[in-house]
């Protein structure tokens, strides 16, 4: 079976076009064990296995089963009656693109002449606007490929062309789908989880792990650092007042983030911060947060409401996952009324051995690669 895989935004990349290729069919290859091969316009998967798993793969526009042919006519020919023979059908169209410029037939002229023998040999009506199926054909530069069905994919950038983030990667909807969208873009992501392990005992680690499952679709491989919050937050209670208590907590996190970053040599931290959405996310307080790290923040669904978070999270299966019950580690202790508008010069008054909490936190982190 030939699957031709179809990019859109790797086509507007110039001269450097063919580096995103690569690395997009070197993420097939890590997710579908396959044969894949280049050819103008298309990636060429050979294949027996499901190919189900390419509608994730960051890179793709859309995939298709497809029937391969030679440049020569008479066999273009035989492979469109053979793609249509089993179907059930009164009217079609053909709609031809062709990658090859240089073939001998313009894409109305092969429209034209393979419509001909459909209606000839199979005694089928054309119809341009109303028809029951469509038959796609792509020239490229050594074959043919005809099929049906287009399965949409992720579309965007194969990931690893735009570096490495870090992103702190919570229990809740927002973190995993600010994770997948930073994927989409083409990034790698490493993740940290915040863990206080007195409070969820031994299943703290079973919801974080099929969220990083999940997302590993979309990537190929998870790595995931989780880190003891426990001394800090015990820290924080004895010496911060309730309702900063939250912003703080958030600063720590940022901090000890940002010393995986730059173990990991990655370039930017990635959060699930959307604008407002809670007290913890207003303009005040997320200054406040992100004024500890001196490293880029990214937070694409910023300008996002829930609803929107919601409906993106189902669409790429981690809305189940996070909605099952967790009692997230910056929920303990945090007082009715925290603070809105948080400011640095009140959080800076704070007692605290900040570079000793973070180095002990450090040392006790756990990694996980490639467990999921």
């Amino acid at each position: 079976m030939k699957v031709i895989v179809h990019y859109d935004e790797i086509g507007l990349k110039g001269k450097n076009r063919g580096k995103f290729e690569d690395r997009l069919v070197s993420n097939i290859k890590k997710v579908v064990k396959c044969q894949v091969r280049k050819e103008y316009g298309y990636i060429v998967v050979d294949t027996e296995d499901d190919v189900s798993k390419l509608s994730k793969i960051p890179g793709i526009a859309f995939y298709a089963k497809a029937l391969e042919s030679s440049l020569e006519l008479d066999d273009i020919k035989v492979k469109v009656l053979e793609l249509l023979k089993n179907e059930e059908f009164e009217s079609f169209r053909i709609r031809t693109v062709r990658h090859n410029k240089q073939y001998s037939l313009t894409s109305p002229e092969l429209d034209k002449v393979l419509g001909s023998e459909v209606v000839t040999k199979l005694n089928k009506k054309v119809s341009l606007k109303e028809f029951d199926r469509q038959v796609y054909v792509g020239v490229c530069n050594k074959n043919c490929y005809l099929y049906l069905e287009k399965v949409k994919g992720v579309g965007g950038l194969p990931v690893g062309t735009a570096g490495k983030v870090v992103s702190l990667l919570s229990g809740g909807l927002d973190s995993p789908v600010a994770s997948y969208l930073m994927m989409k873009r083409g990034c790698e992501v490493v993740f940290v989880h915040f863990v206080n392990y007195s409070q969820n005992k031994g299943s703290v680690l079973g919801k974080i792990e099929k969220l990083v499952e999940k997302l590993k679709e979309f990537q190929g491989y998870g790595k995931l650092y989780v880190v003891p919050f426990d001394d800090i937050q015990k820290e924080l209670i004895l010496k911060v007042k309730a309702d900063y208590r939250m912003v703080m907590y958030r600063r720590f996190m940022m901090r000890i983030a940002e010393e995986i970053m730059k173990k990991e040599k990655a370039l930017g931290l990635v959060t699930g911060d959307s604008l407002a959405q809670v007290a913890s996310q207003t303009l005040e307080n997320l200054d406040c947060v992100y004024s500890v790290v001196s490293s880029n923040v990214y937070s694409p669904l910023i300008g996002m409401n829930k609803q929107e978070v919601v409906s993106l999270a189902k669409q790429i299966g981690t809305y189940d996952i996070s909605i099952i019950p967790y009692g997230d580690c910056c929920s303990f202790f945090i007082a009715k009324h925290p603070v809105t508008k948080g400011k640095k010069e009140d959080c800076e008054k704070f007692d605290l051995d900040v570079d000793g909490l973070v180095k002990g936190v450090l040392e006790k982190m756990n990694t996980f690669i490639n467990k999921f």
